[in-house]
């Protein structure tokens, strides 16, 4: 038989599969919150995926978004189909802490690098694949007790949720707190489902702090801010940054005038001095986001998404150079650039990530904000 028959065919068939090869898209697996007690966070944090480009130079990239309803066994099923149906090159979120340390194991049994929009903290077995945006809770309250500091607060009561995220507030606040000579004189837990906090807020008026710590997020921090006022607090009342968005100043109403936190600058970008490094990069966030969504629907949790998108674009570019998306060494040389991410210029931070650092956010960036007249204010 002669073999010359063969040839053309064989070449065509190799052709096609080199040409599928190079023209394989870039598919980014994203998992928020979008049902569930975490929803405010969650479909804010989404807002961001619709104006992250479709292309990376001749690649095309798909968002392939998935809802963990606010559950981490979600969040789970969600990785491992993401990576075995949908053969993604990254895992983009999720909003929640417990949800990103679930994924971080798929992560890193799939060897798919996780930019995780939580502030998670992994185990060190854990670390190589694990990454993420979000500042961690010592840097954010830590901005908070200094303020306490400077206007003369000696003691602080906590009020946190009774899960990872309150817990990792409360250390946040420990550290913090003891580190500025400032001590906590009752500490309280709830439910991100509870109904009422009255019996908890009864316990922190009777201490008497001189400022109260409120370690919750989106929505069900108004609760216990409300308790507070309406049993007679009348001291100052601090919250973490991840009450940062539209939905916490709407429920809360007057009741949560005056409240302080520290955030992203993208909240307050037009209100920062013009030496501050993001507003410049917050200012054309928030214009771009609310030519979509509309006047006042900026938050540090979209920025946070719209940040991941820039550390993950600078990363792609370099991981395209090395291999084909879709394939392992794809995945492998993209985490090997998100290592060496090095002063990206955010609207929620700037990000400078090493080996030893998978997060990187200059605690230079964030800054703090009152509730004043319904409106986002800022302070310093």
């Amino acid at each position: 038989m002669n073999m010359r028959y063969f040839r053309k065919p064989i070449l065509a068939a190799a052709m096609a599969l080199a040409a599928g090869h190079a023209c394989a898209d870039i598919n980014v697996g994203v998992i928020f919150s979008l049902t569930g007690p975490a929803a405010s966070l969650g479909l804010e944090t989404r807002k961001s995926i619709e104006l992250m480009p479709k292309m990376i130079g001749k690649e095309k990239v798909n968002y392939i978004v998935l809802d963990d309803a606010t559950d981490p066994t979600n969040a789970v099923k969600n990785a491992r189909k993401l990576a075995g149906e949908d053969n993604v090159d990254v895992f983009f979120g999720p909003n929640l802490i417990t949800s990103g340390l679930a994924i971080a194991d798929v992560a890193n049994e799939k060897k798919v690098p996780l930019l995780s929009q939580a502030p998670i903290v992994v185990p060190p077995e854990k670390h190589k694949w694990a990454f993420r945006v979000e500042p961690l809770a010592d840097v954010m309250v830590g901005r908070v007790v200094a303020d306490m500091k400077e206007r003369g607060v000696k003691t602080v009561a906590f009020i946190g949720f009774s899960d990872s995220w309150g817990e990792l507030l409360f250390k946040g606040l420990t550290k913090t707190a003891d580190a500025a000579g400032i001590r906590i004189v009752a500490t309280e837990r709830f439910g991100r489902t509870d109904n009422s906090v009255t019996a908890q807020a009864l316990k922190l008026v009777a201490a008497k702090p001189d400022a109260v710590f409120v370690g919750g997020s989106g929505t069900p921090a108004v609760m216990p801010h409300t308790a507070l006022r309406d049993r007679g607090y009348a001291g100052p009342i601090y919250h973490s940054h991840a009450v940062a968005n539209k939905e916490f100043l709407r429920v809360g109403g007057k009741a949560v005038e005056g409240a302080r936190l520290a955030v992203a600058p993208v909240l307050v970008a037009e209100q920062l001095p013009d030496a501050h490094p993001n507003k410049q990069a917050g200012l054309a966030f928030d214009k771009a986001l609310e030519a979509k969504y509309g006047p006042e629907s900026r938050s540090s949790f979209a920025g946070a998404s719209w940040d991941g998108w820039l550390i993950l674009e600078g990363a792609l570019n370099a991981a395209l150079k090395n291999a084909r998306p879709g394939s392992p060494e794809f995945r492998e040389s993209l985490r090997n650039a998100l290592e060496k991410t090095t002063r990206v210029v955010g609207a929620n931070g700037t990000y400078t990530m090493s080996p030893e650092d998978h997060g990187g956010y200059d605690p230079k960036s964030a800054v703090l904000i009152e509730v004043a007249a319904g409106k986002w204010k800022l302070v310093k």
